[in-house]
């Protein structure tokens, strides 16, 4: 058979699959019934926060945290906090 050539198929010629199975998720849970996602996360603990910047505001984040003699975990929370306060 070449390319050129028209496929001449007819529906009881192609192979027979079954439809697929419906998947649900199921009934969602009661409201008495949550599961403590939504809670919120112990105080002292530290979670990884990654996100990616320039390699200038990098040096000019790190050099004024150095300056002020806070980390700069400390310069993003004063920052952020700032920001909150400004932008209700």
């Amino acid at each position: 058979m070449r390319f050129s050539e028209p496929l001449n198929r007819r529906p009881h010629d192609m192979a027979k699959i079954p439809a697929p199975k419906l998947v649900t998720k199921g009934t969602p849970p009661q409201a008495d019934q949550t599961v403590g996602n939504l809670d919120k996360t112990e105080t002292g603990k530290l979670v990884a926060l990654n996100f990616t910047v320039s390699p200038d505001f990098r040096k000019a984040f790190k050099s004024y945290a150095l300056e002020h003699d806070i980390t700069m975990l400390e310069l993003m929370k004063r920052a952020f906090d700032e920001y909150r306060q400004r932008h209700p």
